[in-house]
């Protein structure tokens, strides 16, 4: 009887698992070829959000068939059953939803002014309480080398309201390779986990345009976007004459729903030249500098799906310049309006995932929502092998 048991058991765990399929999806543009990056793939099955990387690749574990959406700003919402994926390594195309030329808005209020109603708007309609999976990947280097890497799966629970979003953290895994030694400080150890999600939920990144000097220091302009009807763009670029270190902005808004649905920031080339370079001992002379964030309206749910952020500088030290850069993800996998349960002694509190002992139950990268390039791999494995 036993022996009848096991053998049902082993057929059915061998079903199951021939069931199970992992699938790659490479996004590119219908008329160009191009990758595209940043595109949201949803599957309704499993519920999972991934994020196209710099490949235009997500990659996902799945069993059985599913619904797949395929979305991103700038291109046409692609629907597909996941049984039409017939290779490993399947190509889909999206096709550009820009079907004119972008044009000048003319409005009755100052622009700073409809983003300040934006902002006050969109920090009202974001979906709290709610628990976000979230995968965090880090890179960082110093002087020209990849010295350290860490990646966590961790689980926010927001509650709270518009006025005062706070959180918890229940870290699932996470895993670290190399060792930050006492030449870095904490000021570049990349996210505070402690209070990331509440700048997000309060668009903290948007107050130098929402300073009463914004209007003094950028020029605001409101373009229609042709690739969606509903949507407006908002530029906020440095006046030539602030020699100030300014970031140009990009919000892209729903001016129907009067929410914000994605955010990007740069720092360019012409702002950095402008700056003259710092020398007093601890001082940073940013060369690179760059901020993007999307968001998502799923019926009544707002939340935030992603966020990418890029800086190098050089830093003045008593006796050398030390160049460092760092590059930090944040994805949401998966998106509830439910609380769940847990203890406070369960609560992770540190600021960051650094030097925090490696947990691993599971290759949970592989299935993180951002898909790894092959450069980022090689990075990854070169460290790990330093260690």
């Amino acid at each position: 009887m036993k022996k009848s048991l096991l053998i049902l058991f082993l057929l059915l765990s061998i079903n199951i698992f021939s069931q199970t399929e992992e699938k790659t999806i490479e996004v590119r543009d219908a008329d160009s070829n191009e990758v595209i990056e940043d595109a949201t793939v949803f599957v309704a099955k499993t519920k999972q959000m991934l994020l196209s990387n710099s490949e235009g690749v997500v990659s996902f574990v799945l069993n059985g068939i599913s619904n797949i959406q395929i979305t991103h700003s700038s291109y046409t919402t692609v629907k597909m059953r996941s049984n039409t994926l017939k290779e490993r390594r399947n190509i889909v195309f999206l096709k550009s939803s820009i079907t004119g030329l972008d044009e000048i808005i003319v409005t009755k209020q100052h622009p700073h002014k409809i983003l300040k109603a934006l902002v006050d708007n969109s920090i009202k309609r974001l979906t709290v309480p709610a628990r976000l999976k979230v995968y965090s990947r880090e890179f960082f280097k110093m002087n020209g080398t990849n010295s350290y890497y860490n990646d966590g799966l961790m689980n926010f629970q927001l509650f709270g309201n518009s006025k005062n979003f706070k959180t918890d953290i229940l870290l699932e895994q996470n895993r670290s390779f190399g060792l930050i030694n006492e030449e870095i400080s904490g000021d570049v150890l990349g996210y505070n986990l402690n209070d990331i999600m509440q700048n997000y939920y309060n668009f903290k990144y948007l107050n130098p345009l929402l300073d009463v000097n914004a209007k003094k220091e950028y020029e605001f302009v409101i373009k229609s976007y042709p690739a969606n009807d509903d949507y407006y763009l908002l530029s906020a670029t440095p006046n030539d004459n602030v020699k100030e270190f300014l970031d140009d902005f990009t919000v892209l808004y729903d001016h129907k729903k009067k929410i914000i649905v994605e955010v990007s920031s740069v720092v360019s080339p012409t702002t950095i030249a402008n700056i003259k370079d710092k020398t007093s001992i601890g001082s940073k002379n940013i060369y690179k500098s760059l901020f993007k964030t999307i968001y998502r309206l799923d019926n009544s749910n707002y939340y935030l799906v992603s966020s990418r952020e890029e800086i190098g500088f050089e830093r003045i030290d008593k006796d050398k310049k030390t160049d460092i850069e760092v590059k930090n993800y944040f994805v949401t996998t998966n998106f509830s309006n439910h609380n769940y349960t847990y203890k406070d002694s369960e609560v992770f509190k540190d600021k960051t995932l650094y030097n925090k002992k490696n947990t691993i139950l599971t290759n949970y990268w592989d299935l993180s929502g951002l898909t790894t390039t092959d450069e980022e791999e090689q990075i990854i494995l070169a460290i790990e092998l330093r260690q």
